[in-house]
């Protein structure tokens, strides 16, 4: 796989700026955001976009709650700080049944991929998914590019804090299956974590929350977020659990 390099452009940050702010973000963020400032993608993934420009862009908008409102589906609130998650529904093409954040491939009403257009994507899609309200939701940086190899995905990840809490749940069956919140607490819990193995021999970081396998790019993100944050916690990487061929 080839690997775009990680020069940084000064200009896609400026096209960017419009629509992202870090002003008054609570205290607990403040590692998530200077994780978000420092990684560099082959920190992140060992798969990076195509240098020919190959892929369909697309983001995912990776929102952090405080955990101080009611969840998806009727999940009670306060269990301190959180990440908003949804289950596709079963019967589409990609990905079918996996937790994941949500998010989709830019329409040309986005705008530019290479400037706010990903961001535009990411909480469009939030809101087709999940009901959420864009309006509550203070974006505030951007991981680098990564790619998905089994879809043609180029993926931007956007990290947003879920400033003014909205209801969410399931608007379209057909795409989502559930919404749900999980707590970070969860999260870094050695108890939760997991090493996914699938038959052809991939092996991934996974988690067992809310009656959920996160795996894949996912888990990946969640685990990478983790790390660079300093939350982590020494787990064990030889507890295994293996999915099946239809993953």
């Amino acid at each position: 796989m080839t690997r775009v390099s990680d020069t940084h452009d000064p200009t896609r940050d400026h096209a960017r700026g419009a629509i992202l702010g870090k002003e008054g973000l609570p205290d607990w963020l403040d590692p998530v955001v200077r994780a978000v400032e420092t990684v560099r993608p082959t920190q992140l993934s060992r798969f990076l976009p195509p240098a020919d420009g190959a892929g369909r862009q697309s983001a995912v908008l990776i929102l952090f709650g405080d955990g101080s409102r009611a969840g998806g589906d009727g999940e009670a609130g306060g269990r301190g700080p959180e990440l908003l998650l949804m289950e596709r529904a079963g019967s589409l093409r990609s990905h079918p049944g996996q937790p994941a954040f949500p998010g989709g491939a830019l329409d040309p009403e986005d705008g530019d991929p290479l400037g706010d257009g990903p961001l535009r994507a990411a909480l469009r899609e939030a809101e087709e998914e999940t009901g959420l309200d864009p309006a509550g939701v203070q974006l505030f940086g951007v991981l680098p590019k990564l790619y998905i190899p089994v879809s043609g995905f180029v993926v931007t990840p956007v990290l947003g804090w879920w400033r003014e809490p909205s209801p969410v749940g399931v608007v379209d069956p057909a795409e989502t299956a559930r919404v749900f919140t999980v707590p970070v607490a969860d999260l870094t819990d050695p108890a939760n974590r997991v090493t996914a193995v699938h038959p052809r021999g991939h092996r991934g970081p996974a988690f067992l929350v809310e009656s959920a396998l996160v795996w894949g790019f996912t888990a990946g993100l969640i685990d990478r977020l983790l790390h660079f944050a300093g939350w982590e916690r020494p787990w064990d990487r030889e507890k295994q659990v293996p999915l099946d061929w239809h993953a």
